[in-house]
């Protein structure tokens, strides 16, 4: 098929061109041998008369024409996938299909668990990939490279559909044995510690470190993880705090010498949402999974009684 003597078929060759910058890894991901991927970039640099990429060191590189073409390719095969290539019919008990989610390790904690139990029960065939986040993650759904994002709603781009799922909210997290886990955790207190935070990507903070930030609330950080998961076990034998979300330290109160405070400094709730590519609404697919998740979240928040764990009140001072 053409257009404008362009042969769609190319368009494919492109995208994965544009993608990994390098012949033989374009040619393994859409299953054509070295030999037709070079065939194939040489009628797309005659077609765009341009050489799109070149050799530079030891790598190649996208030219300035390229770098045009990279998004608009992407979303006229995003496009041609929902509308053409999607399943008239979703039936989970004998679907194969495989979902592709961007969590983090506090959603893998957390709701993975409950989604992935009913799931089996429905759609046994059904197989997940849960990828871990990375620092633009509306670039991964809009060229659709993962089908869901489930980040807080607050990260979410404007540009395509999102859906709240649950709420969350934040407590202090000490090891059980620091003098700060006795006596009532002041503002003050608060402030004058030593914090363990979350940075999950290079460019982004945690959501609970933008709100700190957004109130002008200046910690004292002296260790940073990527980890959602890893602070309350970071903290121990130390005086530092972690603030985390309450389902994650309900957990690691189980195994662990800490304890939960509340945060004696204001902090919204976090809604933890789930997204999907604008031209995949209509997905029957996702439509199921969407509506699973939102039941896993249900499920999620029976399986623990009042959704948020108990706050240990404070211990009188020596």
């Amino acid at each position: 098929m053409r257009f404008n003597k362009l042969n769609l078929n190319l368009l494919v060759a492109l995208d994965a061109l544009l993608t990994e910058q390098n012949i033989s890894r374009a040619a393994e991901k859409v299953h054509l041998s070295q030999a037709a991927m070079s065939n194939a970039l040489a009628r797309l640099r005659e077609y765009f008369d341009d050489e799109l990429l070149v050799q530079v060191g030891r790598k190649m590189e996208l030219t300035a024409r390229a770098e045009g073409l990279k998004d608009p390719v992407r979303d006229i095969l995003v496009r041609i996938d929902a509308t053409v290539a999607a399943q008239p019919a979703f039936l989970p008990r004998q679907s194969d299909r495989i979902f592709r989610l961007l969590v983090s390790d506090y959603t893998t904690m957390t709701l993975m668990p409950h989604l992935l139990r009913l799931a089996y029960h429905q759609a046994p065939g059904v197989r997940f990939e849960l990828r871990p986040q990375v620092a633009y993650p509306e670039r991964a759904l809009e060229r659709g490279e993962v089908d869901l994002l489930i980040i807080p709603k607050d990260y979410c781009p404007a540009e395509h559909p999102a859906e709240v799922v649950f709420e969350e909210t934040f407590c202090c997290v000490l090891w059980d044995q620091s003098p700060l886990a006795r006596g009532e955790l002041t503002a003050e207190r608060y402030m004058g510690a030593g914090h363990i935070v979350v940075q999950p990507g290079d460019e982004h903070s945690a959501l609970e470190q933008w709100f700190m930030h957004k109130l002008g609330i200046v910690r004292r950080i002296e260790t940073t993880t990527f980890s959602f998961v890893a602070p309350a076990h970071l903290l121990i034998g130390t005086d530092r705090i972690a603030t985390m979300h309450k389902r994650l330290a309900a957990q690691a109160v189980r195994s662990l010498p800490i304890t939960i405070r509340p945060v004696p400094v204001p902090i919204p709730r976090m809604e933890q949402s789930m997204q999907w590519h604008k031209h995949r609404s209509a997905d029957l697919g996702l439509r199921w999974l969407r509506a699973l998740i939102k039941e896993a979240a249900a499920a999620m928040d029976a399986a623990a009684p009042g959704a948020s764990p108990p706050v240990s009140p404070s211990a009188p001072q020596p």
